[in-house]
């Protein structure tokens, strides 16, 4: 008998409420474009994370190439330290922006960079390490955090899948010079399409806004900063005075009236995806499937099925049980696996590079992950449990 667990990637991830509010707003025939929202949304942001600056952008991909086009503008050229296991807009903003991207394996317990080795990569021609907390996990470590400061090296965050999660009881996303998160539909929270660039440093934030929307002067919010600016250009029109050049990827009113409702339930959310992670793990046989992972500060949107053994055989049974039971999954886990695998990296990287980095490796052919969302059943988390013991 097939079992039918009827189990997307996300669900009812904009709810009724979230709709009624947009709704709402929409009765009153405002503006749609970037406007009081958006702002009150980049404010709420950054009191709820921690920090002092927030610029809402179209997508988790726009924080990441703005932010590396912001790197690159005030640190010039040199390297980025990456890792294989990450959405491609992390790998392609370094290269866009100019940087050579210099990859480091992974950690099994935290699927995110391998912190040593991350500063065995370290080099004079190293400009940043942008770090990607995997799905949830904590990536940092207290020794990583130390030796950046030694060198002074900036440390960017990809928070785009650990919206709450933390470390040292502090958020991720409070410990870079950057920090970039992602609203998209299956994340932690959605604004339909979405992202957030993050900081402390008004000056990055000042630019960043800048990049946002064209490279145009007229949107910074540091008057005396603007109006030096103004006054370096006396032949050209305030208005129209680009100092870089950026992009459009702001985002609209709509997107920000829909993520200031979710931002009020995100927490909750988040306790229920913890408890719902939890299950899981306890419930998997530890035989088969890797079930010791770094969960301290953790915050997961996704169940991760990682076995433990290297079975082409039986990671084929389990995608046929899965695809039986219409459980939706992805393998590869984040980003479809090992992207030094990918086209766009291969006049880039010497050939058979990829061969090099077996953590990620063992991901790209032997890891999943499976939606968790909070209203998701412990009955179905249990079932789906025993159908994996079981193959």
């Amino acid at each position: 008998m097939i079992l039918d667990l009827n189990w997307p990637l996300m669900e009812n991830n904009i709810t009724k409420d979230d709709l009624d509010v947009l709704i709402e707003f929409l009765k009153g025939m405002p503006i749609l474009t970037q406007s009081g929202n958006v702002q009150a949304y980049e404010q709420e942001w950054s009191s709820w994370l921690g920090v002092r600056y927030s610029v809402f952008v179209n997508s988790g991909s726009s924080a990441n190439f703005i932010t590396m086009a912001v790197l690159k503008e005030l640190y010039g050229s040199g390297e980025v330290i990456v890792p294989p296991l990450a959405w491609v807009s992390d790998i392609a903003s370094v290269l866009h922006a100019g940087f050579t991207p210099v990859f480091v394996d992974i950690n099994p317990g935290t699927l995110s960079m391998d912190n040593e080795q991350v500063i065995s990569k370290i080099t004079p021609r190293t400009k940043a390490v942008f770090l990607t907390h995997v799905q949830g996990f904590n990536g940092l470590t207290r020794q990583l955090l130390k030796v950046l400061k030694e060198k002074n090296i900036p440390l960017i965050e990809d928070v785009c899948e650990a919206h709450g999660a933390t470390f040292l009881g502090a958020k991720l996303g409070t410990f870079g010079l950057v920090s970039n998160f992602s609203y998209y539909f299956a994340h932690h929270m959605s604004t339909i399409e979405g992202g957030m660039i993050c900081t402390n440093d008004e000056k990055i934030y000042q630019i960043c806004r800048m990049w946002r929307s064209h490279g145009m002067v007229r949107e910074m919010t540091n008057n005396g900063m603007k109006q030096k600016i103004i006054e370096e250009n006396p032949d050209l029109n305030p208005y129209f005075i680009f100092s870089f050049p950026g992009y459009n990827m702001r985002n609209t009113e709509i997107g920000a009236v829909i993520g200031r409702n979710q931002l009020r339930r995100l927490d909750e959310n988040n306790e229920k995806r913890k408890k719902n992670f939890d299950l899981f793990l306890r419930n998997i046989d530890p035989q088969k499937y890797r079930t010791d992972f770094k969960l301290e500060g953790s915050c997961n949107y996704a169940f991760n099925l990682i076995l433990k053994k290297a079975d082409p055989e039986f990671r084929d049974r389990i995608m046929e049980a899965l695809r039986e039971s219409r459980v939706e999954f992805r393998r590869g886990s984040a980003g479809g696996g090992n992207q030094l695998r990918q086209p766009y990296l291969k006049r880039i990287v010497p050939e058979g590079e990829y061969k090099k980095y077996p953590q990620v490796e063992h991901i790209h052919f032997y890891g999943f992950y499976i939606g968790n969302y909070p209203d998701l059943p412990e009955e179905k988390t249990l079932a789906l449990c025993d159908l994996l013991n079981h193959l």
